[in-house]
């Protein structure tokens, strides 16, 4: 009898609960008289994400292509409305011109609970255009210019090992290595240690930075497009060992150049001096507030712009390059017409050098259709800070609505990109740029947000694979999928399963 009135309780319940959904959480979009994909009680429209069928980034490629001619559209996660925003004129109004009213990610950040998240990518408002006006400095083409020295020195320590693999005439999985590549890079460059991941597969580092992308897809879910469930319950993003050890690295290194009074061109020297001074010391220091020492870095701030810098660098540019040689592999004409260029310009410089690098503008141009067939962030996040109709649309957006841009279905758009399948760095030429619209390539974002490591990026990327195609040829090995899938459970794009290429010697 007991059990029987408990199936009722549990079942009336339901009935409940399903009404409340359907008819009430489920009713923002119709109230407003806006377009939305008919969800599913209890997960809204996003089963296929968290079931791990699709990633985030092909989810919202999916329904920007089925989709995009409403220009703006809804969709709900789990009960959250969110607005996705699929044209271009639109996306230049929130990330540009209207900016004021969609300044922030709307990501999960909570420095009191996990002091990691409290970092340029993720914060909001006040606290991030304070930070981002004392950071700007450290990304300067002539900041970049002094990291120079330590990127190559990475690079030609890469060619070395990769040597040794050549002579065999094996092929090996390629990912790990550029993940060990671009891992010594950002650990000798932000934290000032030499990792030795290329030499040591099994560094610590190496082992730590895999570590922070070991997330489960409905965690990543959570912290991007419904953060206030993680605030309401108070729990972490980042596992606490992994913000142990970074704090760890980051206080003895500090605390030893300070000792010894030693001073660095890298990132580490460039927090340094915003934990002491306020501000950073740049070329024309008449361009310095130095009144703003009395907004000195913490610590524990400081560590979290090191290791937002640490994570988006290392694995965001490792993927890349290893795209970009998985498209090189499979189209000889294009690596030997890169491989002519890097050759020619190295041969007028007689060495790797900065201004080497910038004169590689083919280089630029397979990097870039790399990102545009393969962007490492897939989708851009913002949330309404202050009302707003959209103009030349009848959308209303209230204060606190969801934004989602899907960046993966504009680099993916036949209509922008005819062809779109096919790797074609011509995409690129000046005169091709010019006829699209700008804000249909979006790799680091665009607006007062865009990524402020973009610079890096780029040479830390040209670096490698500079090293690696004046001295190395590439070829697909069998085992390597084509096409390739990507991996659910990593928050950037990334191939799922192995990327395996043979490397012959010149």
């Amino acid at each position: 009898m007991l059990f029987a009135e408990l199936i009722g309780i549990f079942s009336v319940a339901l009935i409940i609960a399903y009404t409340y959904y359907k008819y009430v959480l489920f009713n923002y979009w119709r109230k407003r008289n806006i377009f939305y994909i008919e969800p599913v009680v209890p997960i809204g429209n996003i089963g296929a994400v968290v079931t791990k069928k699709r990633t985030m980034g092909e989810f919202f490629c999916d329904v920007y292509m089925k989709y995009k001619e409403h220009r703006a559209f809804g969709i709900y996660v789990f009960f959250k409305p969110n607005l996705i925003i699929t044209d271009p004129d639109l996306i230049r109004m929130v990330l540009t011109k209207e900016f004021k009213n969609f300044h922030d990610r709307g990501v999960f950040c909570n420095e009191k609970i996990d002091p990691l998240t409290g970092n340029l990518f993720s914060l909001p408002g006040k606290k991030w255009r304070n930070l981002r006006i004392k950071l700007t400095p450290t990304f300067t083409s002539g900041k970049i210019k002094q990291m120079f020295t330590i990127m190559k020195m990475c690079g030609d320590e890469f060619v070395k090992n990769l040597e040794n693999v050549a002579q065999t005439g094996d092929s090996i999985e390629i990912k790990d290595w550029f993940g060990r590549y671009t891992t010594d890079i950002i650990m000798s460059t932000v934290f000032g240690v030499k990792s030795d991941c290329i030499e040591k597969e099994d560094s610590e580092f190496r082992y730590w930075g895999k570590k922070i992308f070991e997330t489960h897809t409905f965690w990543i879910t959570l912290a991007f497009l419904m953060p206030q469930i993680l605030n309401f319950f108070s729990i972490r993003f980042f596992d606490r060992n992994i913000e142990e050890f970074f704090m760890k690295i980051f206080r003895e290194n500090v605390e030893y150049r300070q000792r010894h009074n030693i001073i660095k061109h890298d990132f580490m020297n460039l927090l340094i001096q915003l934990m002491e001074k306020g501000y950073i010391e740049s070329d024309d220091m008449r361009d310095i507030d130095k009144s703003s020492t009395i907004n000195r870095l913490t610590l524990s701030e400081a560590v979290a712009q090191a290791f937002v810098f640490f994570a988006a660098g290392f694995e965001t540019t490792s993927t890349t390059i290893t795209f970009c040689l998985y498209e090189l592999a499979q189209h000889q004409h294009l690596q030997d017409e890169l491989r002519n260029e890097i050759d020619k310009i190295l041969k007028n410089h007689d060495e790797l050098t900065y201004n080497a690098v910038n004169e590689m503008t083919y280089l630029h141009k397979v990097i870039n259709e790399t990102m545009r067939k393969y962007p490492p962030v897939t989708t851009l996040h913002r949330i309404c800070t202050e009302e707003i109709d959209l103009p030349t649309t009848n959308i209303h957006v209230p204060k606190d609505t969801s934004i989602t841009i899907p960046i993966f279905g504009l680099h993916r758009d036949p209509s922008i990109y005819p062809d779109p399948d096919r790797f074609d760095p011509e995409r690129f030429n000046e005169d091709k740029i010019a006829a699209r619209h700008p804000f249909t390539y979006l790799p680091f974002g665009e607006g007062p947000r865009i990524c402020i490591g973009s610079k890096f990026g780029y040479m830390q990327t040209k670096i490698g694979l500079v090293s690696l195609l004046s001295k190395f040829k590439f070829i697909l090995d069998p085992r390597t999928m084509i096409p390739l899938t990507y991996d659910p459970n990593n928050m950037i794009l990334t191939p799922k399963e192995g990327v395996y290429l043979t490397i012959k010697p010149l």
